[in-house]
């Protein structure tokens, strides 16, 4: 029987008895000792069904590089424990790194001096297949990626973006049941990037495979996550399929285009009794506002009309998953009171507050965010995903 028929049959196997391929339980990592210790992750917990994709944000230092080494491997917690496809990922990393492949952001996680195909073929045998019978799968994916007239072309003579490319197919190059992809659409352009997108719908799809997602570029995050993990300050403040999450947010709200200048009186007004942010772009200034009614929108214009300001545009804005991110993450920074508070949105979702953001330290004076370059290059070798060379 074929490896990837072998890979099939398990992943099947996984969809059909509906047991979770990823499981993170009450999670702990604190950095530091005693008075000066700093608890990076604080006991995070979710569940991942097989054939889910899962994009997983948060602004920098709210724990989720941390989260997503503690789920590799590369980082021991301080408590809590990660299993994948029900593997203890630290009482049994080999077995565990099996069935994972991970791409890291930055740019060696391939070799530069093998060619495009060596590199596929090298990392599909650390994992422990043997690469001559994953000869047709390579193929597919050099065509997928628009890599097969450079298959044989050395990965230090290629683009940043083919770089990018030839690093997410050395992922994909043996048959695993989870993905960690990193910043992958860094480096490529929009037609590469929505190419991307169908890509891992695909593989979630028709093969059951498992992505777990991280980005900057949250467009990506929203057009092929089937759910949304929101960290903060170490913990899950949002939890709860996409479109689910953007939908607890749609209200209504305004956006006003103005010729600039505007007086500082009249934005200070706006921010004051609307709640209004103001933005200043070259000759024109933008005034959005959110949670409002027909009786708010008049009053702002009434106010804009009093003082004499110039109406360039008006219009109705539709939440996105970026305007979510923002106003959750914003929320759980500027919430008073000590310790955390817990609130619930729609169905349950839990929105974790806490008022003292946390500014991570390590000993030698990096962010855990920063930390363990060496540790990600061996450990992501070990899983037979991109190690990259130093």
């Amino acid at each position: 029987m074929e490896t990837g028929e072998l890979g099939d049959i398990k992943r099947a196997q996984q969809t059909d008895s509906g047991d979770p391929v990823i499981e993170v339980d009450r999670l702990e990592k604190r950095y530091g000792d005693g008075e000066e210790s700093v608890t990076a992750v604080d006991g995070i917990s979710f569940a991942v069904k097989p054939g889910t994709i899962v994009g997983l944000l948060g602004p920098n230092g709210a724990g989720k590089t941390t989260t997503i080494k503690s789920m590799l491997g590369l980082v021991l917690p301080d408590a809590g424990s990660v299993s994948i496809c029900g593997v203890d990922v630290y009482e049994e990393p080999d077995r565990a790194h099996s069935h994972v492949g991970a791409m890291l952001e930055g740019d060696r996680n391939v070799y530069w001096r093998l060619t495009v195909r060596e590199n596929l073929e090298f990392f599909a045998g650390l994992g422990g297949q043997q690469p001559s019978e994953l000869r047709e799968r390579h193929d597919e994916l050099l065509e997928r990626l628009d890599l097969a007239d450079r298959a044989d072309t050395p990965v230090n003579e290629l683009s940043k973006g083919m770089k990018q490319k030839v690093s997410l197919a050395s992922t994909l190059a043996r048959d695993v049941d989870v993905i960690f992809l990193d910043e992958p659409t860094l480096g490529l352009d929009v037609e590469t990037s929505r190419d991307l997108h169908a890509e891992l719908r695909r593989l979630a799809e028709e093969e059951g495979i498992t992505i777990v997602l991280t980005s900057h570029n949250l467009d990506i995050i929203e057009a092929v996550s089937d759910r949304v993990i929101i960290l903060n300050n170490g913990e899950v403040i949002a939890d709860n399929d996409t479109d689910a999450l953007v939908d607890l947010f749609e209200t209504q709200a305004y956006r006003v285009v103005l010729d600039a200048p505007v007086p500082g009186s009249v934005r200070a007004r706006l921010e004051r009794e609307f709640g209004a942010t103001c933005r200043t772009d070259g000759n024109r200034v933008t005034v959005e506002w959110f949670d409002t009614d027909s009786a708010t929108m008049y009053a702002v214009m009434n106010l804009l009309a009093e003082t004499g300001q110039e109406l360039r545009d008006v219009e109705s804005v539709d939440p996105d998953l970026e305007e979510v991110f923002l106003r959750l993450v914003d929320g759980a920074d500027t919430a008073t009171g000590t310790g955390a508070d817990t609130a619930e949105l729609g169905d349950g979702t839990d929105i974790r507050r806490s008022s003292e953001p946390a500014t991570r330290h390590t000993g030698n004076g990096q962010t855990p965010e920063e930390d363990d370059t060496e540790a990600v290059t061996t450990a992501t070798s070990t899983a037979g995903s991109s190690g990259g060379e130093r």
